[in-house]
């Protein structure tokens, strides 16, 4: 029978050993060969250009960028809002954002797997972690004003998320 003698370390895979292995980060783009670039026309000079017609801009309904729908989203419906002076949290029927300083990210209802509270033991913290189906968490802390304040974010927390999470 043979044995190694040493640690048995694995081969590194993930974003340790390769950058593009986490989604969303792009390499870096070739710059434009120079024999591509359209020649420049010579600019005109002032005396010679046509005087500007102040004419109205024409308004482009297709490229106008979407404003979410507000139509699928009960106005009445429960939020959950905590923050302090870092973080904050959102969950209401668009989904859940979270920021943090000035990092945020939005996670509609289909694209949460799982939704976990934690409170600290000793502490004021509560952590909420957004779990995606691709096996990545978004974990955020916020610290509360007292620790009766965790009972009452989690009542509004699992309101929001029976009314608008389904499994």
């Amino acid at each position: 029978m043979e044995q190694r003698i040493g640690p048995s370390i694995q081969p590194l895979q993930g974003a340790a050993a390769d950058p593009a292995f986490v989604p969303g980060i792009t390499g870096a783009q070739p710059a434009a060969p120079r024999d591509d670039v359209p020649e420049q026309e010579p600019a005109v000079e002032a005396e010679d250009a046509p005087e500007a017609v102040d004419a109205p801009e024409a308004v482009d309904d297709d490229a106008a960028p979407e404003a979410p729908d507000e139509g699928d989203v009960p106005a009445d419906g429960p939020v959950f809002e905590a923050a302090d002076r870092r973080a904050r949290i959102v969950a209401d029927g668009r989904g859940v954002r979270l920021a943090l300083d000035d990092q945020e990210c939005e996670f509609r209802w289909d694209e949460i797997g799982a939704v976990e509270t934690e409170t600290a033991r000793f502490g004021k913290r509560y952590t909420v972690t957004v779990h995606t189906p691709d096996r990545r968490w978004y974990p955020i802390e916020i610290e509360a004003r007292s620790r009766a304040q965790h009972a009452e974010w989690d009542k509004q927390l699992d309101a929001v998320l029976d009314a608008y999470f389904e499994e």
